[in-house]
Parts: C-alpha cells; structure tokens; sequence
C-alpha cells in the first residue's frame, strides 16, 4: 500500500480505485510501488483465506481485476464478484478468461494486445536459430571442457537460405514479426491461419498437414482455441518429415506433447525450440538431455523494455475504465 506521503496531496489511499490483483503478474513485482500509488491494492496471495472466500469478502467493492495468464476467470470467479466490470490481463493470449461468460454478465475484458510481439519474434528467431546452430549445446561442450577433449564440435544448418521453407501457423501481429525477420534471412516464407489475410503476400495454405509437408520448420504463433488444442500432433509431425524442426512461441497445449516427446525421441523430426509447455511449469524430462531441443521457461515477453510497456497500457487502460474512456486492445 502507498505511504499517504507518496500519494497526491489532495488524495488518500482510501481515495484510490480498489484494484484486485491476481497471479501477481510478472510486472506487479518491478512496478509494484508505482501500482500502489494509483490504487489500492487487493492481494489474495498474502491471505491464507482460499481464494474464493477472500474474493467473497470483497465482493462488493471489486470492479476492476488484474491478472496473469495462470489465473483462470471462470464462472464460478465471476458470480463471487458481482461488481466486477473490467477484466486487465497482462497476457495477449485470452484463453485462460471465459469470455462468453464476461460477455454475459456484462464485464469488459482487454488484453496485451501488440506490445509483446516484436520480443516473441526476436524469441522465436533466436529459438531456431539455436536450434539449427545448436548455440546452447556448443556452449554446454566448450564449458564441460570437451573441445580440448573430443575435438570441434559436430556441424549444425544453416538458416539464411531461399531453400529453408518456413511455415507459420498463426499470421497475426506475431506471425507477422516472424515472418518479418526471416524473410530478411532469405527464407521462403508460407502460412496458415483461420483466413487468409488479404494484406498479406506469403502464400497461404488452408490446410495445417499440407502445409508442414511443403517445409522444414513449423512456427506456431496461433492463439490456443478449442480448434487449435493438438493441433500440431503426430500426423503433422510426420508430414514435417525427419529434417523438420518445430519452434512453439503461442500455447504448449496447441502441440500434442506426447507425441512431439516420441517424435523427438524416435528422430522423426530433427528438433524443437520451445518457450510453452502444455503442463505449465512441468516440462517432459525426455527432452531434458536432447542438443536438438532448446527450452525456454515461457519466457519470450520478458524484456526490460515490454515489463515497461506493459505497465504504462496497464495503468492507461485502469485510468481509462475507473474515467469511463474507451480502452486499448478491448477484447470484450
């Protein structure tokens, strides 16, 4: 809670908008004196009151909520906060928030919208690019002492190539950053996603299976849907081939990850760069000794530049909802 000195000086903390906070997100910790200063901050992590009770006792003065992606809003969330009229989450992806259910009860729901996207590409490029070079596992043979001991180190691929055929599954601000950058690499660029996007140039294929058989790396940029969940499974694998790597920077669960694990472990795709996993923060202990696969724990919105991004569209779109203003990046 901001100390009455830090507040303005015709205000009191009890004068700031109530604001629930839930996760706490990962910008909370770094901006979590500036966030005390403009509201009043309701913590369930500091309770040991189950959560559902904790959020009964505010009941009636909770209207705005901030939350991380782990922090499901369902319906039962949403009938303990019957004052609760506007959702901030510090994700892009909405799939951990029942929107219908805001819809239904009148709750407004915005999102990250674009802020992460130049940082998840960067990410993704330098995924695969770690992949291909094996960057990481060059680093673990230099530090072990084995270059002295076996010798240089095995060849790894190149990227920049008109013969490297990339496909992104998801041609939205993401995919676009991708394919952006790799393009500037010389790669052949193709895509897949619910519609094909008139503004955009790069061939489109309808079909997911189709389009992993017409490349050697699979870029999943895609929002997680019902529709999208395993998407990527074996039977696209497959088609991918055993030259075939595949760089996941959207959802784990869009992947079926049990048979990426056996399509990795059997050698029929080549490798995987890794940011998400469908049991976060589990991750399948196979791939743990695998050079060919790079893991990243859900990392790639996490700069110093977007936490600080984050914040000022956080704290515009709280100001712009408790002053009845539109809001950025409004989802619902």
């Amino acid at each position: 809670m901001a100390t009455r000195d830090s507040l303005p000086k015709d205000k009191t903390a009890d004068d700031l908008p109530n604001l629930l906070v839930l996760g706490p997100p990962s910008v909370f910790k770094p901006y979590k004196r500036q966030f005390s200063e403009k509201f009043r901050l309701i913590k369930p992590w500091e309770s040991s009151i189950p959560l559902l009770k904790f959020l009964s006792t505010h009941a009636d003065s909770v209207q705005a909520v901030f939350l991380s992606a782990s922090c499901p809003v369902t319906t039962e969330i949403l009938q303990v906060l019957p004052e609760l009229r506007f959702i901030m989450t510090s994700s892009a992806g909405v799939n951990h928030i029942d929107l219908h259910e805001c819809k239904r009860h009148g709750v407004k729901v915005a999102n990250a919208g674009t802020i992460f996207s130049e940082d998840v590409a960067d990410m993704a490029v330098g995924l695969l690019i770690d992949v291909l070079r094996r960057v990481g596992a060059a680093n673990r043979y230099v530090k072990a002492g084995l270059w002295h001991q076996k010798g240089d180190y095995p060849l790894g691929h190149k990227l920049g190539d008109t013969d490297k055929r990339i496909g992104i599954v998801g041609m939205g601000s993401i995919g676009l950053e991708v394919a952006k950058r790799l393009s500037a690499f010389g790669c052949t660029i193709s895509y897949t996603s619910r519609n094909k996007k008139p503004h955009v140039t790069y061939p489109f294929c309808p079909d997911i299976q189709e389009l992993a058989a017409n490349c050697e790396i699979l870029i999943i940029s895609c929002a997680l849907t019902e529709q999208t969940r395993h998407m990527i499974d074996k039977r696209v694998m497959l088609a991918l081939g055993k030259d075939g790597i595949i760089v996941n920077i959207a959802r784990g669960a869009i992947i079926n990850e049990k048979d990426l694990v056996q399509c990795l472990l059997r050698g029929e795709i080549a490798g995987a760069g890794l940011d998400v996993y469908e049991n976060e923060p589990d991750v399948p202990e196979e791939l743990f000794h695998l050079d060919n696969v790079v893991m990243t724990p859900h990392h790639t919105v996490f700069t110093e530049e977007s936490a600080r991004d984050l914040y000022e569209l956080v704290v515009k779109n709280l100001d712009a909802f408790f002053s009845n203003k539109p809001l950025m990046f409004e989802v619902v």
